[in-house]
């Protein structure tokens, strides 16, 4: 008897909540949006720069 009544219990809270959680795939597809820029040219000009700092004073920077 106990265990009917348990039971229809969880069946009555499955049945009330079933219309409450809705599980649907987005009207439109997701974006993400990335702002990311890379430039070498920095990076390349920070070595020559250095490159040539080094040959200009090799006392500073000994070997």
């Amino acid at each position: 008897m106990e265990r009917r009544i348990g039971t229809a219990s969880i069946l009555a809270i499955l049945g009330l909540t079933s219309g409450c959680i809705n599980v649907r795939a987005p009207d439109k597809p997701i974006e993400i949006n990335l702002n990311i820029k890379i430039d070498a040219n920095v990076v390349v000009a920070l070595q020559k720069d250095a490159k040539d700092l080094i040959d200009k004073n090799p006392e500073l920077f000994p070997e």
